[in-house]
């Protein structure tokens, strides 16, 4: 409950400026104007040996001669000073310095950045850059930016990795009256970056909304986490470069971060509840949309237009976007019949011709807002000469009024100044409004986009019990062919590993010889296939190897004489005779498909499926997701590709047993999560009917990893921890369980503080608490089990889940502490709960590798001061309050 570790850098009252000059064109010159200009009520002290006197102000040769505290250090001198200075901040115990220096891209820059970060870790200080534009808090007067321009007050925050696109985006928000309540520029993050920035937004009062700017990850699971906890507070819309292979590259000489594959990293944000932008203008409009709180789940949209052409190109837009225009029913038609002129476009877009008046347009959206079949209405107007653009939007504006119906409403009026007073109409009465059919179009998108994504942050994928899973066999397995220096798994070592996660593969024999070859063929059955058995090969169909409907013993010989020979002439300086034989699978009505593994160079491992065969490459038609999956992740997977629609009853064929395709899918998620050593794997074809689904052919490649790796870390998103569920029984005979959080536990969290008594409420609180806010649940309940842990008890009664108490830690920004919190409920305590609560969470933070755990505790609360003391934690004074105890544990 205490203010976020970042609130001094976001909300100082003293700032220092290494490098203030009167050079207007010089970046501390411009950066110390900024600090005078904008309003700061803090103390500013410009520092340079140089100068007596700074732009009028006074000037400070160095740290010593300033008497005050100092929260900030804005730093504008070269790069080669930087690491004194912050030696003289460190020791004046500064906590934040802000490097607007650049100088670093060199190989001599980049160890000089390391030196500067070494030197920051040591005495404890946040770094923002180097490299950056700076920071912005305009509600409180802070420019600390080297910018011309100057942020009016607002309530969107912007983050960005590019300080020039920082400028253009404040630019283009001055002329078009945006303000923001935060604009940080992040530049080489050497040390804070979007992770820890979006962790302090997420709780930060005055943003509602936050647009990033991103071109590349340095910490994918800092980023997700700061993302996802973000996300699910307020709206967050993202803009990233590099969406294609020429502007990856740019991106990556640019910032010198990590940049994985666009498709993953989509994947990735989708998981974390984020909307996506293309452009600046897109970017603004999807924080304009947002705004509005509208709720579109579905994408079933009814357009009312007074002009053909612009309902065409809002069609357009629609059907590219994956926004369905259902066709108007016989009854909506009969309503609109009752009014409308007789040539109206008796279909949607409802076009009700361009002299319609204002009670036209208001019946017509009237019976659209009552027909079922749409989920949306977007109103289009063209001023045309029987036209009163105003007069529509005022009848609309009343419609809006009445609250009868809930479906959202979107206006777009195309033109300018006859235009301008309605849109000012609409704008009063918080109905969205555009200035074109497209960006309408665009809003409800970003809309319908939120929420799905939004339901997929709310995914907590639990991995398997695993009592089914043959895990210890299979990491044998892989350590086995590592131990031969192997990293490609051969087709018996392959097919023995997906047996041991129960993913259906094909039988197979090896044989060396073609007598070998006959035995085999004969056990398996015929007909087979046979295919080339080569650590060097990894696409055997290239070179040859591959032989399918082998139904004799005679076409066998000749097939594995013609196999052999066509792989000699591939691979002359290599005597390959190995082959595998495989049943030849006959699976009537099957469909082509492919899942598979691949390892993204920021997020780590990603599941695919799609399209199967040998025009993989080229059909190109897959969708990708993050481990861990659950069947709503699965599900979704699927329905995101083309071939999903061949899946259901397709002409003569019946549909897939989809539920198959997701069970492979899920016990994928978990072969990756539980095995860090996969590297690629590629299941192609697999065959999927309405009886089975089974893997054809399949390929594995594998990884040396650290034996001292920690659990689940090769992993962007944490799976829920179902390992660190317990049970114990009380002293008084009652039956409790512990187990880690969910976020579903929102109700059970409110419903366990409101039968806190006001008295524990205070203890646990520090203050006076009523209930939890929607803010507080979210970030008690929806955590990322990376950074932070909570852990619950609770029991059965009648049938009924009741919380007995909680707790939790969060982990320091130094990565190595972390802070924690317990409460148990008065009627249950003295049952042992607080002891078995606090050991786990204990244990679990030394096995993350924590290293001291810490705890503010009232004097009074007597009953935690008695045990956390039988834990051994140190009881220690608090500084700042006499009435609050530190307790602290080396762990």
């Amino acid at each position: 409950m205490e203010p976020h570790y970042l609130s001094k850098l976001f909300n100082p009252t003293s700032i220092a400026v290494f490098g203030a000059s009167d050079r207007p064109e010089s970046v501390g010159g411009t950066a110390f104007q900024n600090l005078l200009t904008a309003g700061f009520t803090g103390n500013i002290y410009p520092i340079n040996p140089k100068h007596a006197q700074v732009q009028g102000q006074a000037c400070y040769p160095s740290l010593e001669a300033i008497d005050n505290e100092i929260d900030v250090a804005v730093i504008a001198t070269p790069a080669h000073s930087i690491q004194s200075i912050l030696h003289a901040c460190g020791q004046a115990k500064i906590p934040f310095a802000i490097i607007l220096s650049a100088g670093f891209e060199s190989e001599e820059g980049k160890q000089l950045k390391q030196t500067v970060l070494k030197t920051a870790r040591h005495y404890n200080m946040r770094l923002v850059g180097p490299n950056c534009l700076g920071i912005m808090r305009p509600k409180i007067g802070l420019n600390a930016t080297f910018s011309k321009n100057q942020a009016q007050p607002g309530k969107l925050a912007l983050v960005s990795q590019s300080g020039a696109l920082c400028t253009g985006v404040l630019d283009w928000a001055e002329s078009n009256e945006i303000g923001f309540s935060l604009v940080a520029s992040t530049g080489d993050a050497a040390d804070l970056d979007f992770g820890e920035i979006l962790d302090y937004l997420a709780v930060d009062a005055q943003t509602h909304s936050i647009l990033l700017y991103i071109e590349g990850i340095v910490n994918a699971r800092k980023f997700l986490s700061g993302l996802r906890k973000a996300a699910r507070m307020k709206p967050v819309i993202l803009l990233k470069s590099g969406r294609m292979p020429e502007g990856t590259q740019a991106a990556i000489s640019h910032t010198g971060a990590l940049v994985g594959g666009d498709d993953i990293f989509n994947a990735a944000i989708e998981r974390a509840g984020v909307v996506r932008a293309k452009t600046i203008s897109q970017l603004f409009a999807a924080a304009k949309t947002l705004s509005y709180d509208l709720t579109i789940k579905r994408k079933r949209l009814v357009i009312v237009t007074n002009g053909g052409g612009p309902g065409v190109m809002a069609t357009d837009l629609a059907a590219e976007l994956g926004i369905k225009m259902p066709q108007v029913s016989e009854e909506t038609q009969a309503k609109l019949n009752e009014f409308l002129p007789e040539h109206w476009s008796h279909n949607n877009p409802i076009d009700i011709l361009g002299d319609a008046t204002p009670e036209r347009y208001r019946k017509a959206i009237e019976v659209c807002l009552e027909d079922d079949a749409f989920d949306a209405v977007l109103v289009l107007l063209t001023p045309q000469a029987m036209t009163d653009p105003v007069a529509i939007a005022e009848s609309l504006v009343e419609l809006s009024k009445q609250g009868k119906h809930k479906k959202p409403l979107l206006t777009a009026w195309l033109g300018d100044n006859l235009v301008g007073p309605a849109r000012e109409a609409f704008t009063k009465a918080h109905i969205p409004t555009f200035r074109t059919p497209e960006a309408a179009v665009e809003a409800m998108h970003f809309v319908t986009e939120y929420h799905h994504n939004q339901t997929l942050l709310q995914q907590v994928p639990e991995p398997n019990k695993h009592g089914h899973f043959d895990i210890d066999g299979a990491r044998r397995i892989i350590h086995n062919a590592l131990h031969d220096n192997r990293t490609l798994l051969n087709t018996l070592e392959t097919k023995a590993l997906l047996k041991a996660f129960q993913i259906p593969v094909t039988q197979a024999m090896i044989a060396n010889t073609p007598a070998e070859v006959l035995v085999a063929a004969e056990n398996i059955g015929f007909p087979v296939a046979i295919k080339v058995h080569s650590d060097l090969i990894t696409h055997k169909s290239d070179s040859g190897g591959v032989k399918l409907n082998i139904e004799t013993p005679s076409q066998l010989q000749r097939a594995y004489n013609e196999l052999i020979e066509s792989v000699k002439e591939h691979y002359p300086n290599d005597d390959i005779r190995s082959v595998s034989i495989e049943p030849m699978m006959r699976m009537s009505h099957a469909r082509e498909l492919i899942i598979g593994v691949s390892r993204d160079p920021v997020f780590g491992p990603a599941i695919s499926f799609g399209s199967g065969g040998t025009m993989v490459e080229i059909l190109k038609d897959s969708s990708s997701a993050l481990p861990p999956l659950n069947a709503f992740i699965a599900q979704r997977m699927i329905q995101s590709t083309k071939v999903s629609k061949m899946l259901g009853n397709y002409r003569n064929l019946p549909a897939v047993d989809q539920s198959q395709l997701i069970d492979i899918l899920m016990n994928l998620s978990d072969m990756v999560s539980e095995l860090p050593e996969i590297l690629e794997l590629d299941l192609n074809p697999v065959l999927a009917n309405e009886e089975q689904t089974l893997a054809v052919d399949a390929r594995i490649r594998v990884q040396r990893v650290a034996s001292s790796q920690a659990p689940y870390s090769h992993m962007a998103i944490h799976p829920y921890p179902t390992h660190l569920e317990s049970h114990f029984t009380s002293a008084s005979g009652l039956d409790i369980w512990i187990r880690p959080i969910r976020a579903e536990d929102a109700e059970l969290e409110t419903e366990f503080v409101s039968n806190l008594s006001e008295h524990t409420k205070f203890l646990r609180f520090m203050q006076s608490v009523k209930n939890l806010s929607k803010e507080m649940l979210v970030r008690f309940t929806q955590i990322d089990y990376d950074q932070e842990m909570a852990f619950i008890a609770y029991t059965e009664e009648h049938g009924k889940t009741v919380e007995l108490g909680v707790t939790r830690y969060s982990t320091n920004p130094d990565g190595k502490s972390c802070e924690f919190a317990l409460v148990v409920r008065d009627d249950y305590q003295h049952q042992g709960i607080g002891s078995q609560l606090l050991e786990s969470l204990i244990e679990h933070a030394r096995n993350k590798g924590l290293k001291r755990m810490t705890g503010e505790v009232l004097k009074q609360n007597q009953s935690m001061l008695q045990l956390v003391s039988q834990f051994d934690f140190q009881l220690l004074p608090c500084e700042d309050d006499p009435g609050i105890m530190i307790v602290e544990k080396a762990l």
